[in-house]
Protein backbone atom coordinates (compact mmCIF):
# COMPACT_ATOMS: atom_id res chain seq x y z
CA UNK A 1 0.00 0.00 0.00
CA UNK A 2 1.45 3.43 -0.95
CA UNK A 3 2.32 5.64 2.04
CA UNK A 4 -0.08 8.69 1.85
CA UNK A 5 1.58 12.05 0.84
CA UNK A 6 3.04 14.42 3.86
CA UNK A 7 0.32 16.94 5.27
CA UNK A 8 1.61 20.73 4.43
CA UNK A 9 0.42 23.60 6.14
CA UNK A 10 -0.39 26.55 4.26
CA UNK A 11 1.57 28.68 7.02
CA UNK A 12 5.18 26.59 7.03
CA UNK A 13 4.41 27.40 2.83
CA UNK A 14 3.76 31.07 3.52
CA UNK A 15 6.88 31.46 5.77
CA UNK A 16 8.91 29.63 3.22
CA UNK A 17 8.87 32.88 0.82
CA UNK A 18 11.28 34.64 3.71
CA UNK A 19 14.90 35.16 3.58
CA UNK A 20 16.27 32.83 6.56
CA UNK A 21 16.58 35.00 9.74
CA UNK A 22 14.34 37.36 9.12
CA UNK A 23 12.93 39.98 11.63
CA UNK A 24 12.48 43.15 12.75
CA UNK A 25 14.91 45.10 14.70
CA UNK A 26 14.76 46.68 18.08
CA UNK A 27 14.14 49.95 18.18
CA UNK A 28 17.12 50.87 20.40
CA UNK A 29 20.19 47.99 19.65
CA UNK A 30 19.43 45.95 22.06
CA UNK A 31 16.81 43.34 22.26
CA UNK A 32 14.42 43.47 25.50
CA UNK A 33 14.51 40.27 27.92
CA UNK A 34 11.97 38.12 27.10
CA UNK A 35 9.83 37.42 30.73
CA UNK A 36 11.82 35.22 32.92
CA UNK A 37 14.79 35.66 30.73
CA UNK A 38 16.56 38.35 33.07
CA UNK A 39 20.29 36.50 33.48
CA UNK A 40 21.51 36.90 36.05
CA UNK A 41 24.84 35.23 37.74
CA UNK A 42 24.54 34.68 41.84
CA UNK A 43 28.17 34.60 44.09
CA UNK A 44 28.56 33.65 47.30
CA UNK A 45 31.08 34.68 49.74
CA UNK A 46 30.73 34.33 53.66
CA UNK A 47 29.15 37.86 54.79
CA UNK A 48 26.35 38.01 51.60
CA UNK A 49 25.17 36.78 48.37
CA UNK A 50 25.94 39.11 45.37
CA UNK A 51 23.22 38.93 42.58
CA UNK A 52 23.80 40.42 39.14
CA UNK A 53 21.10 40.73 36.62
CA UNK A 54 20.76 42.23 32.82
CA UNK A 55 17.99 44.78 32.74
CA UNK A 56 18.88 46.56 30.07
CA UNK A 57 16.44 49.24 28.28
CA UNK A 58 14.98 49.84 31.69
CA UNK A 59 14.93 53.42 33.84
CA UNK A 60 16.08 52.49 37.74
CA UNK A 61 12.81 53.83 38.95
CA UNK A 62 10.86 51.31 37.38
CA UNK A 63 12.79 48.33 38.72
CA UNK A 64 10.86 46.55 41.82
CA UNK A 65 13.07 44.17 43.97
CA UNK A 66 11.63 41.37 46.67
CA UNK A 67 12.46 39.03 48.61
CA UNK A 68 9.57 36.95 50.63
CA UNK A 69 10.36 33.09 51.90
CA UNK A 70 14.15 33.19 50.69
CA UNK A 71 12.66 33.73 47.24
CA UNK A 72 14.20 36.91 45.27
CA UNK A 73 11.74 38.84 42.40
CA UNK A 74 12.93 41.33 39.97
CA UNK A 75 10.19 42.80 38.19
CA UNK A 76 10.17 46.17 35.91
CA UNK A 77 8.26 48.30 33.64
CA UNK A 78 9.55 48.27 30.05
CA UNK A 79 8.67 51.22 27.57
CA UNK A 80 10.11 52.31 24.58
CA UNK A 81 9.21 55.28 22.79
CA UNK A 82 10.80 57.06 19.92
CA UNK A 83 10.04 60.82 19.79
CA UNK A 84 10.21 62.68 16.20
CA UNK A 85 10.62 66.16 15.84
CA UNK A 86 8.04 68.54 17.18
CA UNK A 87 7.24 69.75 13.85
CA UNK A 88 6.95 66.46 12.23
CA UNK A 89 4.03 64.59 11.51
CA UNK A 90 4.51 61.13 12.60
CA UNK A 91 3.39 59.03 9.89
CA UNK A 92 4.84 55.44 11.53
CA UNK A 93 5.56 54.73 15.11
CA UNK A 94 6.47 51.72 16.86
CA UNK A 95 6.46 51.89 20.49
CA UNK A 96 7.43 48.95 23.42
CA UNK A 97 5.44 48.45 26.68
CA UNK A 98 5.66 45.54 28.71
CA UNK A 99 6.83 43.88 32.09
CA UNK A 100 9.49 41.41 32.74
CA UNK A 101 10.10 39.36 36.15
CA UNK A 102 12.37 36.49 37.54
CA UNK A 103 12.10 34.91 40.42
CA UNK A 104 14.51 32.31 41.99
CA UNK A 105 14.99 30.59 45.37
CA UNK A 106 17.87 31.95 47.34
CA UNK A 107 20.44 29.38 48.37
CA UNK A 108 21.04 30.81 52.03
CA UNK A 109 18.78 33.06 54.33
CA UNK A 110 19.61 36.56 53.65
CA UNK A 111 18.20 39.36 55.46
CA UNK A 112 16.62 42.01 53.20
CA UNK A 113 16.41 45.15 55.66
CA UNK A 114 20.21 45.64 55.31
CA UNK A 115 20.27 44.84 51.59
CA UNK A 116 22.18 46.99 48.70
CA UNK A 117 20.79 47.69 44.76
CA UNK A 118 22.64 49.44 42.18
CA UNK A 119 21.72 50.25 38.94
CA UNK A 120 24.07 50.96 36.15
CA UNK A 121 24.50 50.21 32.24
CA UNK A 122 21.64 47.85 32.31
CA UNK A 123 23.12 45.77 35.27
CA UNK A 124 21.49 45.75 38.75
CA UNK A 125 23.94 44.38 41.59
CA UNK A 126 22.09 43.12 44.64
CA UNK A 127 24.02 42.54 47.78
CA UNK A 128 21.86 40.60 50.54
CA UNK A 129 23.33 39.80 53.65
CA UNK A 130 23.04 36.69 55.28
CA UNK A 131 21.08 36.39 58.08
CA UNK A 132 22.56 36.04 61.36
CA UNK A 133 20.68 32.90 62.45
CA UNK A 134 22.01 30.04 62.72
CA UNK A 135 20.69 27.56 60.34
CA UNK A 136 22.96 25.14 61.11
CA UNK A 137 22.18 22.77 64.47
CA UNK A 138 23.91 19.62 65.76
CA UNK A 139 20.87 17.35 67.03
CA UNK A 140 21.97 14.80 69.54
CA UNK A 141 20.98 11.16 69.16
CA UNK A 142 19.55 9.44 72.77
Amino acid sequence: MAKPPARRSFFDDLFNDFPFGYSIAPLHGDPLPAPGKIRLDVKENKDCLVIQAEVPGVKKEDIDVSVDNNVLTISAEVSQYDADEENDAVIHSERYYGSIRRSISLPAEVTADDATAKYEDGILVLKLPKSAKDSKRKISVG
